[in-house]
């Protein structure tokens, strides 16, 4: 069975407060990434109707500093399936009052699927509708081909 990106698609908003700060006044970027993670997870949790756990995290390059009273958008969408891993791509943005938004950050988190004793599970497939989700999946098998060639050189 496949299922479409767009089902288990996540959009989360959080406004920064004093306590996401570090001490230069700027979002710490551990919280970001927890952020990242978080919506990564709930997104592979919607398309796999598992639990999921995650297993690499690729390029964290922070784009543009976030401030105290910034609304911080994250959008997780899935990208490429494969047995019982999956690959979510999580864009965050700085969303200004007038709807505009200004990319702070992507990236591409994998994931497996685990049952309740933490065994990996099947993934259900992933339907493409698009070009640019052909582009996605395309790029989602070179970043796991080069996720498995660092892995072997100790990475």
């Amino acid at each position: 069975m496949k299922k479409r990106a767009i089902e288990s698609r996540v959009e989360q908003v959080y406004q920064i407060r004093p306590e996401h700060l570090n001490g230069a006044g700027r979002l710490f970027g551990g919280r970001l990434m927890e952020w990242i993670d978080e919506v990564a997870g709930l997104v592979g949790i919607r398309h796999s109707q598992c639990n999921v756990i995650t297993a690499s995290v690729d390029n964290l390059k922070f784009i543009r500093g976030v401030f105290q009273n910034d609304l911080v958008v994250l959008v997780g969408t899935l990208t490429w399936v494969g047995s019982t891993s999956m690959e979510v791509r999580v864009d965050t943005y700085v969303e200004k009052l007038n709807g505009t938004r200004y990319p702070v950050n992507r990236a591409y988190l994998t994931l497996v699927t685990v049952d309740e004793t933490g065994k990996p599970t099947k993934v259900p497939g992933l339907l493409i509708e698009s070009i640019g989700q052909q582009a996605e999946w395309e790029a989602g098998q070179k970043r796991k081909e080069f996720r498995i060639q660092r892995n072997k050189e100790g990475f």
